[in-house]
């Protein structure tokens, strides 16, 4: 399978070239797995499913939770309902937005969490920009785990998914209140009808009513941001972030040049892209003001062309 071409094509150079990603295709296409694929444009997640189930036979990398069942995929489609607020959103906000809407949990951390988002290849584009979320904060979106009261910052035993759109608190993250909490804000007289459901704990974790003393907060889970994939008109191109701090970033177009016509071929080119880091480091009120056009370097296509991005965890990627 020219697969290994590929992988050692990209270890070597970093990136591969056009011929082992076409014998590749027509490898896929002769096995069976799909008649167009040296002939028609393929979305990423379409490729990146078949490469990861049928070639490396991985498991799904996502395991979401609803009504009691399990769902597993390889990504998941950020989807958002018609009433939403929100205008400048972070992939955080974007992400919570879409579990709450579709009632959805993690069943587990993943080891990688890759999101679509809420865009139509080329076509359509729900948000003119997307603020890059650097960290991804999944403690609340997980079905089982402890998680902190948004008050109080202890052991949170409720929910309310009422609560999720009140203006009283914050934009970012679901609801969770300790008993205490939870009571105080459900008697507010616009919150008397709010519906909070208690939360799943660990199994064996000792009941409220059990406990002899406030149990210590619980850490926080967050998942990684190493790479965003981004289009705009003709083709995709990658950014991927290589080291701890912000400027850390490199920008990778495999078709930045191009030699001779219809019988050349195109020109790889990876460049670092430091200034991302400047509009990474600003406040969402800073970034609302920025006009994309006058935007340093390749910084536009990360925060106005964003098709995917791709997190890690960096304790389960150990283990899986």
């Amino acid at each position: 399978m020219c697969c290994m071409c590929v992988l050692l094509s990209m270890c070597s150079k970093g990136f591969v070239e056009g011929r082992h990603i076409m014998k590749l295709r027509q490898q896929l296409q002769e096995l069976g797995y799909c008649h167009t694929f040296t002939t028609e444009e393929k979305d990423p997640e379409e490729f990146l499913t078949l490469i990861m189930h049928h070639i490396f036979c991985l498991d799904p990398l996502l395991k979401l939770s609803a009504g009691g069942k399990v769902q597993e995929s390889f990504c998941y489609q950020i989807f958002l309902d018609s009433n939403h607020s929100l205008v400048l959103p972070t992939v955080q906000q974007l992400l919570e937005h879409s579990f709450h809407s579709a009632g959805l949990k993690l069943a587990e951390v993943p080891s990688c969490l890759i999101l679509q988002m809420p865009r139509f290849g080329k076509k359509f584009k729900m948000f003119q920009k997307i603020i890059p979320s650097l960290e991804l904060d999944i403690t609340d979106l997980l079905s089982e785990g402890l998680q902190q009261c948004v008050l109080c910052g202890q052991l949170a035993y409720e929910e309310c998914v009422d609560c999720f759109r009140d203006p009283v608190f914050s934009r970012t993250g679901f609801k969770v209140f300790c008993r205490t909490c939870s009571s105080q804000v459900h008697s507010h007289p616009e919150r008397l009808f709010h519906g909070p459901s208690p939360l799943q704990l660990p199994e064996g974790y000792p009941a409220p009513t059990t406990l002899r003393a406030l149990p210590p907060a619980p850490p926080r889970e967050r998942l990684e941001l190493f790479a965003v994939l981004c289009i705009e008109t003709s083709h995709y191109v990658s950014f991927i972030k290589h080291g701890p701090n912000s400027t850390d970033w490199i920008f990778f177009d495999s078709m930045a040049d191009r030699h001779g016509e219809r019988d050349g071929f195109n020109i790889p080119q990876v460049d670092a892209c430091p200034e991302v880091g400047m509009y990474l480091d600003m406040s969402p009120a800073e970034l609302a003001n920025q006009v994309p056009r006058d935007m340093k370097g390749v910084a536009k296509r990360l925060f106005c062309d964003a098709y995917m991005y791709l997190y890690q965890s960096s304790s389960m990627s150990l283990y899986r």
